[in-house]
């Protein structure tokens, strides 16, 4: 079985094109349930070789309620079970298995939870938080307008390059999940942050590197001038919340979330938001039309002389 999971994970590395976060997280979960089949000698680390197509539902099934017994989250077992179902899926096309075991156990039911966002007030005022004054200032200052001006994930802002944006239109070029791509517009404020970045912070970072390992194409940099990661930009926003007032337990995701929200409140169509997000299913959408009613009933209750 262990190199039937090699070959899956390739799978996904090279075919998928799933992100590096995506990866760690099915070969965890993959190995968990090697673990639970057939566990390691602690002292060889050696184990009994597992009979793929003997794993069935049950076998499943008991791995599962483990876990519930050990009082995992139930959102990590749906996810241990949708890699399970994604490997069997992999096993079937493969000629492997003629049936996918996952797929007769039921996803546990989870809670709706609601997307953390920042009031518009609030989002302006973090965005503003970083010292323009500096290089890493104007850096950071035009990573978060562009974070809350595009809605982009993190992940699509660390590959951006500069052949992606297109300045004149106000425009870049998304490469998003499974490498579909997507044209988001900008506004004014995070053109202006992001010219001034390029012009007076980008070329000193780009010095700091040896020729050899700049990278001249990356939109955002780090001081070394090597292309920014998901992990720094989420550093950076840690480091920004203990500087801003009244801001808390926000990610780099509640940009993203903050972006729709502000735009379905405004009267945009769910269906352009969708589009603008790159969600391929509308039903990932419509949890801002909850987010939206929400607000919407706070207002009636405070300001409604029936309420």
């Amino acid at each position: 079985m262990e190199q039937l999971l090699a070959q899956f994970l390739e799978h996904l590395r090279y075919e998928r094109n799933v992100s590096e976060h995506t990866l760690r997280n099915y070969a965890i979960d993959l190995a968990q349930f090697l673990e639970h089949l057939a566990p390691a000698d602690p002292q060889t680390g050696a184990r009994r070789e597992v009979e793929i197509r003997q794993i069935d539902h049950i076998t499943i099934r008991e791995w599962l309620s483990e876990l519930h017994a050990a009082q995992k989250k139930k959102t990590s077992i749906a996810r241990k079970l949708a890699a399970l179902r994604t490997f069997f899926q992999f096993l079937m096309r493969e000629g492997v298995v003629e049936l996918n075991p996952a797929k007769l156990v039921s996803t546990p039911r989870l809670e709706k939870k609601l997307p953390n966002h920042l009031s518009v007030e609030d989002a302006v005022r973090f965005i503003e938080t970083p010292d323009t004054q500096t290089d890493l200032g104007k850096r950071d200052r035009a990573i978060l307008e562009m974070l809350y001006g595009t809605g982009i994930r993190v992940s699509e802002l660390t590959k951006l390059n500069l052949h992606d944006v297109d300045f004149r239109e106000r425009m870049v070029r998304v490469k998003g999940k499974r490498r579909k791509e997507r044209i988001v517009p900008f506004g004014e404020p995070a053109l202006h942050a992001l010219m001034r970045y390029l012009t007076e912070a980008r070329p000193a970072f780009l010095n700091n590197a040896p020729i050899a390992e700049r990278d001249n194409e990356a939109v955002f940099l780090n001081y070394q001038g090597t292309r920014i990661t998901t992990r720094s930009v989420g550093r950076m926003v840690d480091k920004y919340i203990v500087q801003c007032a009244g801001i808390h337990n926000i990610s780099p995701h509640a940009l993203r979330h903050s972006f729709a929200t502000h735009l379905l409140d405004s009267g945009a169509d769910i269906r352009d938001i969708q589009e603008l997000l790159g969600h391929a299913r509308l039903s990932t959408t419509q949890i801002y039309t909850h987010v939206s009613m929400e607000r919407l009933i706070e207002v009636y209750d405070k300001a409604h002389p029936k309420a």
